[in-house]
């Protein structure tokens, strides 16, 4: 059986797309080798920034003969139809042969297609994968009309067995395949003839290539720590850049420099992100300081001077790269130590977060009054996480934030200890943010939660105010990661908070700056919005607005607004407040006069307003986020349906300790024989109810019993619901559980001895009255009829 070695050979691949290029070629060839018949033992793919190459071992020499029959029409079957039949299969009426159907005689075609050779096969496969490869980017160049990454220069396939090396013949677009390979750009020269992927790969590195990525990143990163160790310095670990850095050189040299004096006084995020973006250096930390003081720099040559040259022009383009970094750094200093932090912030104010949500400095404001609300609830100072609030985006406008975007956050932690800002707002100005994904950290010190929090749920209720909600797969604002952020959040530190309650509030901060702008727009107008007012609420009996023209005016003021959607909102907002306010209206006219004499009125929101709904909405959101996380945690989404049904579901905390008690709950014997009791329970009970008409809650009465075994169910029933009720109350799911367990027995032993549905219509109400208790006890606890199975 041959082994396949097939290499691509171009100019420089970029280093992110090396990855992926890989998996696809090995996908795109192996799958069109297994669909054309052939099958094999295994395949690798392999990168270089020059190469792509892909080895597949145990191929077959050829495809299988395949047979293949097809039944037809009747023997007795319209002369069309029989010619339509032999059309489709390529054959005569005399190849074609009659056998019994149930039917009658019919017409079956037999055709056998011979098997294919491997290097027929190959070359379809390859031209087919070269010309469709699904680069992100792609080129043509020169007068061919095939595209790839970069041009590319040849192509190698080989099929090699026992009796040597076979050359498929393929030619892509002028390009004839072979069997030679080159080396190193600079330290190597000539064709190399390869003879199988051992031989290549062997000759490759000969050649000063490194074939396999992963041993360029062992490479890599096994010379940087021991030219590190003996600098006594250490490796700031970064495998992007490692993964990047072996994407671009083919055969690594080592480099190790020092950062200059005047620059060691940079925060060490600075140097490592302005080395790691433009020069693609790593980093080396002093393990005794913390400082970054040094540098190490990959070569794709060995030189006569072991890297000198190279170093010194790096160091040198290094020196005015960190230059730019210092003067940024002291610079934005200057402006802190000025205007202090929210100075640096007064900028944001002719920033867009969102046109339909205002600026950065509006958005701001909402996170300052909402991370106020939630202080208490996290044990944060209110004062001190509405001041946090206020300035942990300040560095956005900050000099080395535009430089570095990716600092944000940093360099607000930086910037508020230069201003003496207490060290719980500094830590908040990185952590507000986090965690930015399922693996992420997650801030544990109550400001920090507080604003991060406020953060969160501001850009969720703010995209879900003007309905711009995730659809499908799409989720352009991240409001997937923000809901799952403030679930993390809420779990990490078991805070107990009402989402419900702080979506609202988040609500009302929006829909309160919202009429602030339609305010401020009005005063500017008054006169053109008077008039267009009279003009809309004019009928045949006056200045009246009647709820049967209502939306008919509405439609009115849309058309009239046209682009400009501010005007529509403001004489929609007064057209509806005059029908839901008509007394008022007869007093002070408009709404926007209403609010002008009376500052401190409630912020007015329609009763058919949809957000109105947009808490219930949201909260809905964080339930199926929440059914996300848990289910990666092993708990079933029927156990949370089951305690999502109950009462303080929007207390995310105590929804998932409740849960994790049932989940736990429901995998004993004791949880499982109970939920079939409970099961039947409310079968019997749902019929009943349902025949007679009546509910079967209260009532039943140790007296009416006839049998030990109902006087024994009723003292189970007192002694679990005086456990179950104070655990409830105290959040003990566990003992709750335990209680409601105790009561299998005793429920089992009623069903073995007792028949419900008794003759005696006394019995009959009271036993139905005493399900009903075990119904209830058993639904205090969750609703147990979410639970499957």
């Amino acid at each position: 059986m041959p082994d396949l070695l097939i290499e691509l050979f171009s100019e420089e691949i970029p280093a992110r797309m090396q990855a992926r290029a890989r998996d696809d070629l090995k996908k795109i060839v192996t799958d069109g080798l297994v669909g054309a018949g052939l099958t094999y033992a295994g395949a690798a793919a392999f990168s270089t920034p020059r190469r792509l190459t892909l080895a597949v071992e145990g191929l077959t020499g050829e495809s299988a003969a395949l047979r293949e029959e097809r039944k037809g029409p009747a023997t007795t079957a319209p002369a069309a139809a029989i010619e339509g039949f032999l059309r489709s299969t390529g054959l005569t009426r005399e190849q074609l042969q009659v056998r019994d159907d149930k039917k009658g005689q019919v017409y079956f075609a037999v055709m056998t297609r011979p098997g294919r050779k491997a290097p027929e096969i190959v070359a379809e496969v390859l031209e087919g994968a070269i010309r469709n490869f699904p680069w992100p980017k792609s080129m043509r160049w020169g007068a061919g009309s095939l595209r790839w990454v970069r041009p590319l220069h040849s192509i190698l396939c080989i099929l090699t067995d026992e009796h040597g090396a076979q050359v498929v013949p393929l030619a892509v677009d002028g390009i004839a395949a072979g069997n030679t390979t080159r080396g190193h750009r600079f330290l190597s020269k000539g064709a190399i003839t390869v003879t199988s992927f051992d031989d290549y790969a062997a000759k490759l590195k000969r050649a000063h290539v490194v074939l396999d990525p992963a041993e360029r990143e062992a490479r890599i990163w096994a010379d940087a720590t021991n030219a590190a160790f003996a600098a006594g310095l250490e490796v700031v670990e970064d495998k992007g850049l490692l993964a990047e850095v072996a994407g671009l050189v083919e055969w690594p040299v080592v480099l190790l420099g020092k950062i200059g004096a005047d620059f060691l006084d940079l925060p060490p995020e600075v140097l490592q992100t302005s080395m790691r973006e433009h020069q693609k250096f790593f980093s080396l930390r002093n393990p005794n300081t913390g400082r970054i003081e040094g540098f190490v720099t990959v070569a794709n040559t060995e030189t006569a001077d072991h890297g000198a040259t190279i170093l010194k022009g790096n160091q040198k383009v290094l020196a005015a790269r960190l230059s730019d970094a210092k003067f940024f750094w002291e610079n934005d200093l200057r402006t802190v130590r000025t205007v202090g932090m929210e100075g640096m912030a007064a900028g944001l104010a002719h920033v867009t977060f969102h046109n339909k949500l205002g600026s950065q400095a509006d958005r701001i404001g909402r996170i300052a009054a909402l991370a106020r609300e939630i202080a208490p609830l996290v044990g944060a100072a209110p004062d001190l996480a509405a001041e946090a609030a206020r300035v942990v985006k300040a560095d956005l406008q900050s000099a080395m934030v535009g430089e570095f975007p990716e600092l944000q956050g940093t360099m607000g932690s930086y910037y508020a200890r230069a201003e003496g800002l207490p060290e719980p707002v500094a830590l908040a100005c990185k952590a507000h943010y986090q965690p930015l994904g399922p693996s992420d950290d997650v801030p544990s010190e109550p400001v920090s939660v507080a604003v991060a929090l406020a953060d969160k749920i501001d850009t969720l209720c703010g995209f879900w105010a003007i309905d711009e909600k995730p659809t499908g797969s799409k989720d352009p604002f991240a409001l997937r990661r923000a809901a799952l952020g403030v679930i993390r959040l809420v779990l990490g530190n078991g805070v107990r908070i009402g989402v419900f309650a702080s979506s609202s509030f988040a609500f009302d901060r929006h829909e309160g700056q919202r009429q602030q702008a339609m305010r401020e727009v009005y005063q500017r107008s008054r006169a053109e919005f008077a008039g267009l007012m009279a003009e809309l609420l004019r009928t045949e009996e006056g200045l009246e607005l009647s709820s049967n023209d209502f939306e008919e005016r509405i439609d009115d003021v849309l058309t009239y607004a046209g682009d400009d959607a501010i005007v529509g909102d403001i004489a929609r907002t007064d057209l509806m407040w005059r029908v839901e306010n008509p007394e008022l209206a007869a007093r002070y006219g408009g709404y926007w006069d209403y609010v002008e004499k009376n500052p401190e009125a409630q912020v007015f929101t329609p009763r058919n307003s949809p957000a109105n709904g947009l808490a219930a909405d949201l909260l809905s959101f964080f339930h199926d986020r929440l059914k996300v996380h848990l289910r990666d945690q092993g708990i079933r989404h029927d156990v949370i349906d089951a305690c999502l049904a109950m009462p303080g579901n929007d207390d995310l905390t105590l929804l998932v300790k409740r849960a994790e008690a049932l989940a736990a709950f429901l995998k004993t014997d004791d949880g499982e024989n109970l939920l079939q009791g409970f099961r039947r329970t409310n079968n019997i009970l749902t019929q009943a109810e349902e025949k007679d008409g009546v509910e079967y809650s209260f009532g039943a009465d140790p007296k009416f019993a006839e049998d030990e075994s109902e006087r024994i169910l009723f003292a189970a029933l007192d002694r679990a619901d005086a456990t179950i009720q104070p655990a409830m109350q105290a959040e003990d799911f566990a003992t709750a559980m335990s209680a409601m367990a105790a009561l299998r027995a005793p429920i089992d032993a009623f069903f073995t001895a007792v028949q419900v549905n008794s003759d005696n219509p006394v019995v009959r109400r009271n036993r139905l009255n005493l399900l009903s208790r075990i119904r209830a006890i058993c639904l205090s606890v969750a609703d147990l009829t979410k639970i499957e199975g």
